[in-house]
């Protein structure tokens, strides 16, 4: 079956476009011109991808993408923002989107992101049962929530995803290439900084309470999951 992408952008050019190229590349598209006809059509289609548009009246995408969380769906979530700060990108990750895509945009590049979230998800469903740990910290792959001494927390797909990746890894070094390569399965520019934000929203889950950091930073190469001694 062709992989279903609902796209909700209230830009009728963007839509177009969109609706065009994406079916040019094999997937089922669908659209919603606001936020409101997005979340109906979430309820009636189960897409495998939502591309969606901040800006919007009433119901804006952020609100979207909060609803759609809330409702324990884990589709990926692919964000268009006109806004490029940092506050607003941090948002939407808040808010469970798993990427996001500053308009204007290369057509080029939404189709590479559109590609490595549906590889993720695909790969996610072939995960196995089971559960890492790494001393306190516990991740569970059937329920895809995390406990450390005690404490479960959430997380979002693309936390989930990362926290995978180093538990998988432990004391092992990974270049902030290998890294963007494994999760997001492409290269952004230079001066992106989302890896970054991800590693923040990291920290601050798996260090509340006052845990120690086990997500270190290694200084020009990249990030090691190890404890105090190593």
């Amino acid at each position: 079956m062709r992989p279903k992408i609902l796209v909700v952008d209230d830009d009728e050019k963007i839509t177009s476009l969109l609706r065009r190229s994406l079916a040019f590349e094999g997937y089922e598209i669908m659209t919603a011109n606001d936020g409101l006809s997005g979340l109906k059509a979430m309820l009636t289609s189960e897409p495998d991808m939502v591309v969606l548009d901040v800006m919007m009246p009433n119901v804006d995408g952020w609100e979207v993408c909060r609803r759609i969380r809330e409702s324990g769906s884990t589709v990926p979530i692919l964000m268009l923002t006109a806004k490029d700060e940092i506050k607003d990108r941090v948002k939407g990750l808040d808010m469970g989107a798993d990427d996001y895509l500053v308009k204007p945009f290369a057509l080029e590049e939404l189709l590479a992101r559109v590609r490595a979230l549906l590889r993720r998800k695909s790969d996610k469903a072939d995960t196995g049962a089971g559960r890492l740990v790494f001393e306190d910290l516990v991740l569970d792959i059937d329920s895809r929530e995390a406990i450390r001494s005690g404490r479960a927390f959430d997380l979002t797909s693309k936390e989930f995803d990362l926290l995978h990746l180093f538990m998988q890894n432990p004391r092992r070094v990974l270049t902030r290439e290998t890294i963007m390569e494994k999760i997001w399965g492409y290269d952004y520019s230079g001066e992106s900084n989302v890896l970054e934000v991800y590693i923040a929203m990291l920290r601050q889950k798996t260090e509340e309470g006052g845990a120690k950091r086990l997500i270190q930073t290694v200084r020009g190469t990249g990030y090691v999951l190890k404890g105090e001694n190593g």
